[in-house]
């Protein structure tokens, strides 16, 4: 099982990635181990997670989130 979550940094910018372990990658994250955005992006919360079923769909959703625009990814996080 694979998982698209979303990170929101404490500049207010969005990080999306995939992980099997949403709470160590967080942590990784955190640490500033977890990547080169988030390395320079301190976090501050996980505010989305999606259940995928395979690493294949993981990669292909999480392509498709970080090609939309901000408000769209927005909408994501906040339905109306």
């Amino acid at each position: 099982m694979y998982y698209l979550y979303i990170i929101r940094c404490k500049d207010k910018t969005l990080y999306t990635g995939i992980s099997t372990d949403v709470k160590r990658r967080f942590k990784e994250h955190q640490s500033r181990t977890g990547g080169a955005y988030t390395h320079s992006h301190p976090v501050d919360k996980i505010v989305y997670t999606e259940k995928l079923k395979d690493r294949g769909s993981a990669l292909k959703r999480e392509a498709q989130i970080k090609s939309w625009p901000r408000k769209k990814k927005l909408t994501l996080l906040f339905p109306s």
